[in-house]
Order: C-alpha cells, then sequence, then structure tokens
C-alpha cells in the first residue's frame, strides 16, 4: 500500500473528501516525525513502536579506495513491531 492508497482508503471510509483525508495522514506522519525529531516515542498499542537510536562516530573504510574515513555521529529511527500485529501477520500466513 502507497500513501494514495490509504488516502483513498480513509476518504472512502469516512465518508470525507480526498483533500481532508490527505490533510489527516499528513498530520498523522508529521506528528510522528516531529516527536521523533524531539528524541520521543510514538507507541501505537497493537501495531508498534518508533523510537530513535543514537549512533556514535566510528572510523569506516572506502569501499572503493580503502581509505580510512571519519563517520559522524547519527541519530536513525526505528521501528519495532507490536506483538498483536506481529501475530495477526503470522496467523494469516499460515492459514
Amino acid at each position: 500500500m502507497v500513501k494514495s492508497e490509504l488516502v483513498e482508503k480513509l476518504a472512502e471510509r469516512a465518508g470525507i473528501t480526498l483533500f481532508k483525508a490527505e490533510e489527516l495522514v499528513d498530520l498523522f506522519f508529521n506528528s510522528i516525525t516531529n516527536a521523533l525529531c524531539q528524541s520521543g516515542r510514538v507507541e501505537i498499542r497493537g501495531f508498534g513502536a518508533f523510537s530513535v537510536k543514537e549512533y556514535q562516530s566510528y572510523t569506516g573504510r572506502n569501499p572503493k579506495t580503502g581509505d580510512e574515513v571519519r563517520v559522524r555521529p547519527k541519530r536513525l529511527p526505528v521501528w519495532r513491531t507490536g506483538t498483536e500485529l506481529r501475530q495477526r501477520v503470522d496467523s494469516h500466513f499460515n492459514q
């Protein structure tokens, strides 16, 4: 599923315009993004949780030249699947 399909399903199910549905989807994703940017955690019960993992700087290697390269510290979003979602997907697969 892509974002446009999600917007269409939301508009159809909620009986709202595509424009309003897209605003709601954008609001949802922007809220998650903003919380993660502030080093927060977003948990959607039964679905999963987003959090931020911090990586320290390290010395890596350029794969083409083999030269040492200093890699800056970084923060990346990570996703953990909720137990309920994991079980639903697994049970659907095993039918």
